[in-house]
């Protein structure tokens, strides 16, 4: 990591690509295959894929500001102690952390791993996240 925030450009190119793609293909899925995944579902499990959805799309939009925030720091947009600020740190963490196996066990393929993605990636986010806040490197 340098004073700037992350290390090096071709690891947040990377790793902005690569939630931004993740964001495409979740909106993609819910605008085109969520709700006929829904209407396979019974009334109750319904109410499961709109919140998982959420909390998905939650997910994304957190790890999404949260790079927009680290590419204005390497484009000296912003200063790394302003990016360590509180409203510029990555939120949603007492919903996005949250992810109930047996609830996703139930869920198509497609949505399950979309899911298990997104989890994935505000999890290293978050590390990430940490570390800027701590000045780590």
């Amino acid at each position: 990591m340098t004073s700037s925030g992350l290390v090096g450009t071709t690891f947040y190119s990377r790793t902005y690509d690569e939630a931004f793609e993740l964001t495409v293909e979740a909106r993609d899925y819910v605008a085109d295959e969520l709700n006929v995944d829904r209407e396979t579902a019974s009334f109750g499990e319904r109410g499961y894929f709109d919140c998982e959805a959420l909390r998905m799309t939650t997910r994304l939009s957190q790890v999404m500001a949260w790079l927009m925030v680290q590419r204005a720091v390497h484009a000296g947009e912003i200063g790394i102690d302003e990016a360590r600020e509180d409203e510029r740190r990555l939120g949603g963490r007492e919903v996005c952390f949250d992810n109930d196996k047996e609830i996703l066990d139930n869920f198509p393929p497609r949505f399950r791993n979309l899911m298990e993605r997104s989890l994935k990636l505000y999890q290293r986010i978050a590390r990430l996240d940490e570390m800027v806040a701590r000045g780590d490197g």
